[in-house]
């Protein structure tokens, strides 16, 4: 990579950004697609308001923004997405005039994974465990594109009745539905995706997961797991064991890395490269599908 006085940079801002993956997908893009551009990771500890204002002075064409401060980052924005904003969390940076607009392609990169396994989300009814940040963006991802009844399984049931009232309310649909993990036994009987947003299963708990009983699983048809270390998590194998298909979540950092870089060089990444990419990054992480 050739570094000189037109080269553009992006990066990530967030604590910790030591392990990030995202320079490796984005340099390599820009590789590949001959472009003149370098991504870096940025550790921010605080004022991440300081940071944003810094990496607009500086002529940053873009950043990408991880835990803690894609909530927090709004209020630096100078524009923000309509979905990023009803989410509440954004985690893309695009430059326009002024500052910089909030995009959220963590959600538009996992439904862009889902739908490349062929998972349909319109007049579905699915499971989300968890209600967490992350099921709370999923619920809204899942009311965003047509999904008829979404029941939200949490163990705090208190908590996923706050994420389904806020979502309903924002979308203006009295479709999720909030649960306790136990009332399981409630569902429809009725085979349903399944998106698993929680933490447990995660490396090195690899034997942990959220509800243990088989005859859970025989509710679903497709498991799609947010954790992609390890690549086959507990929640995967009980899917499989009744017959389901389940997938992990490497391919949602993929896209919501290849929608960051086309929305910062106005480009479309085209499968062939997505998946050379993808090869690279389970390599990197010596996965086998």
């Amino acid at each position: 990579m050739k570094i000189n006085g037109k080269t553009r940079t992006c990066g990530l801002v967030g604590n910790p950004v030591e392990h990030t993956m995202s320079p490796m997908i984005h340099n390599t893009l820009a590789e590949e697609l001959g472009m003149n551009m370098v991504y870096v990771p940025f550790l921010v500890e605080d004022a991440v308001d300081t940071a944003v204002k810094g990496a607009y002075a500086l002529n940053l064409l873009g950043m990408n923004v991880t835990v803690p401060y894609k909530s927090e980052v709004m209020k630096s924005l100078a524009e923000c997405d309509e979905l990023a904003e009803k989410i509440g969390a954004v985690n893309t940076l695009v430059r326009v005039n002024g500052g910089y607009k909030g995009y959220n392609t963590d959600i538009t990169g996992l439904y862009r994974a889902m739908s490349s396994y062929g998972i349909v989300l319109e007049h579905q009814n699915v499971i989300i465990l968890g209600a967490g940040g992350a099921a709370r963006a999923v619920a809204f991802l899942c009311v965003y594109h047509g999904a008829k009844q979404v029941y939200l399984l949490n163990r705090s049931v208190e908590k996923a009745q706050e994420v389904a009232a806020e979502v309903n309310r924002v979308m203006d649909r009295e479709c999720i539905i909030p649960m306790s993990l136990k009332d399981y036994v409630c569902l429809p009987e009725e085979k349903m995706l399944c998106i698993q947003a929680t933490s447990v299963g995660l490396s090195p708990n690899d034997s942990e997961v959220v509800i243990e009983d088989t005859e859970f699983y025989k509710k679903i048809h497709t498991g799609y797991d947010l954790i992609y270390r390890p690549a086959n998590t507990r929640f995967m194998q009980l899917v499989k064991q009744q017959g389901g298909k389940a997938y992990h979540g490497l391919k949602m950092l993929l896209y919501q890395g290849i929608e960051a870089f086309e929305l910062w060089n106005e480009v479309k990444i085209d499968d062939e490269l997505s998946n050379k990419v993808y090869e690279i990054m389970k390599g990197e992480m010596n996965i086998e599908e």
